[in-house]
């Protein structure tokens, strides 16, 4: 039965498109021959001819997809423009610091990596279903197969086209990037990696959490562009607000000038004033903006030099207090008192 199909293959006669076969055909008047032709030579050039545009082809796209990747590294504008358009000093150095740079440079080559994957996929399927149809392959059967074969997949395979989906507007919308501090719901801490299908964070315990893209409903970015430090001062009731507000805006202006804290705290300092009013203090707020990831470092300090000030201006940090009921034997009141700052119990 082959020996009879090949038979037929090389006393048939040449399709119109089998330039090879119709030369040699011409040639030697020989159909047998002209078939023989076709198949030892016009089948391999056919098929090297594809698998030379397909690498071509693929050559030329990357080309501009690492051109496109190049752009998005180094930005639009130059670090010059960026410079004269900042009037303030320390802000230049959020526009111009370099984990920007850094940030910006990984997600360009995420999303390029990305492309280029895609685009050699729809390459090898494109001409490799022109190789199938080339060496006579009915490919119908193979296109309605594939067809099936993607739709079972894609019903079986949800949760991880979801994350891969995810991943992608992660990266695409820069949400937040390797280094970063974030909130993921359950998982608290910095970025370690970003991939298409997981992220992986570790939180302040050590603890490594891998977290599926398509599990990420929201995300708190603590550190990205600008942080900001907030303190709630509390203060006894019968402290001078106004003297508290006084040594509060030294206190952090004495930070703002720190050479050691340059580039750390990016905009003066603030003190917004009466936050709260508590049965055991009143509380004063002082907000600080820094350098994204800075602002705990910043809180700490400031709790330090508030403390010392106070101690030095005389300034109540207010103890909580307590009232206390004594009875005597007859079951009333005898005496009722709270704890004085000193921990003596007064009235």
């Amino acid at each position: 039965m082959p020996a009879f199909g090949l038979d037929l293959a090389l006393t048939g006669s040449c399709s119109p498109d089998a330039q090879i076969c119709g030369a040699v055909e011409d040639l030697t008047g020989s159909q047998r021959a002209a078939n023989v032709a076709d198949i030892l030579v016009g089948k391999p050039l056919a098929l090297l001819g594809l698998f030379l545009l397909f690498l071509v082809v693929r050559w030329l796209v990357t080309k501009i997809i690492d051109r496109i990747v190049y752009r998005a590294e180094t930005g639009v504008l130059p670090d010059r423009v960026g410079r004269l358009s900042l009037g303030h000093v320390k802000s230049a150095a959020i526009a111009l610091d370099p984990s920007t740079s850094a940030r910006r440079a990984q997600r360009a080559k995420t999303m390029g990596s990305l492309l280029k994957s895609i685009v050699t996929g729809l390459l090898v399927a494109i001409i490799g279903t022109m190789m199938l149809s080339e060496i006579g392959l009915n490919i119908a059967p193979i296109l309605a197969s594939a067809g099936v074969l993607g739709l079972a997949i894609g019903f079986g395979a949800q949760s991880l086209v979801k994350d891969f989906l995810s991943g992608i507007f992660l990266i695409v919308e820069d949400q937040f990037g390797v280094g970063d501090t974030v909130d993921l719901g359950e998982a608290v801490g910095v970025v370690e990696a970003v991939s298409l299908r997981v992220t992986r964070l570790r939180d302040v315990n050590g603890t490594v959490w891998y977290v599926p893209n398509g599990e990420i409903l929201r995300v708190g970015n603590q550190s990205q562009n600008w942080s900001r430090t907030v303190l709630d001062i509390g203060v006894a009731y019968t402290a001078d607000l106004v003297k508290v507000r006084r040594v509060l805006e030294e206190v952090a202006h004495g930070m703002w000038d720190d050479e050691d804290f340059e580039g750390k705290v990016i905009e003066e300092p603030s003190v917004w004033g009466v936050q709260d009013l508590t049965p055991d203090a009143v509380t004063m707020r002082l907000v600080l903006k820094t350098t994204p990831g800075e602002q705990w470092l910043v809180a700490r300090e400031m709790r330090e030099r508030i403390k010392a000030r106070f101690e030095q201006e005389h300034i109540d940090i207010p103890l909580p207090q307590r009232f206390m009921l004594a009875r005597d034997q007859a079951g009333g009141e005898a005496a009722a008192g709270r704890p004085a700052a000193d921990g003596r119990m007064g009235t």
